[in-house]
């Protein structure tokens, strides 16, 4: 008699939002992406994937060039300096979708600023149709705009592809009542509503992202990157960083 293969997990959301920080790519290496880095990141969205989970991330370009650092300490001007910033989230785009299709996991880039040469121009029914064939989308370049953040452009995607969840996944392990590198006794949520995030003046995600979010009804949840199988288990509904939801 033949033992019975174990049941897949079923996931708890079906449509997400990965938003990742530029600056995880470097990890403790001083080249702006870490190979070890980005393969542990990538082996992680593949087994989200292999779950059934329609998976589309955005990432930041913060370990190439930040644009508001670039205008408040190298004299860059400010619009000129989100463009660079813009730039740099293709590349890291473009290192992802590298790593994730040697791992078999099929990846289209989109991007909203034009460059038909390295990535497909982002248009929404061709993004979903992507998802639907079971492909990973990332998301580059932002809003294709100035002073609009990837939080913003994570939180705009989201709300047009009514995603179930933005996963932001960070270097802290969720929200906190004040900064818990300063403060010992600092006390961390495990759910939150966004009127009570903002009535704290808790940061989350900036002032425009956080809106976009509250007004079209799209959790977010703040975990930490670095925790083992920390996407997965967001994903499947466990109990990992805080829940910031209406």
């Amino acid at each position: 008699m033949s033992k019975s293969s174990p049941a897949k997990p079923t996931a708890k959301y079906q449509r997400v939002i990965l938003k990742l920080s530029g600056e995880v790519l470097r990890g403790r290496s001083s080249d702006p992406i870490d190979a070890d880095v980005l393969a542990r990141i990538c082996g992680d969205v593949k087994a989200v994937h292999a779950l059934g989970v329609q998976v589309c991330i955005i990432i930041g370009g913060g370990n190439i060039f930040r644009g508001l650092a670039g205008a408040q300490q190298r004299g860059v001007d400010r619009t000129t300096g989100d463009y660079m910033g813009m730039l740099a989230t293709v590349i890291n785009s473009l290192a992802l979708m590298d790593c994730l299709e040697k791992l078999g996991v099929t990846t289209r880039v989109q991007s909203a600023i034009p460059m038909e040469r390295i990535a497909e121009p982002f248009i929404l029914r061709r993004a979903v149709r992507h998802l639907d064939k079971g492909r990973v989308v990332i998301f580059a370049a932002g809003t294709g705009n100035p002073y609009f953040s990837t939080d913003t452009a994570a939180a705009l995607r989201a709300s047009e592809l009514h995603a179930d969840i933005i996963l932001k996944a960070t270097k802290v392990d969720g929200v906190y009542n004040k900064d818990p590198k300063k403060h010992a006794d600092a006390v961390r949520y495990e759910d939150l509503t966004f009127a009570d995030a903002l009535r704290q003046r808790l940061s989350v995600m900036d002032a425009t992202a956080f809106s976009l979010c509250m007004e079209n009804n799209v959790p977010i949840l703040v975990f930490d990157l670095n925790s083992a199988g920390s996407i997965r288990r967001a994903v499947l509904g466990e109990k990992v960083g805080t829940l910031v939801k209406n």
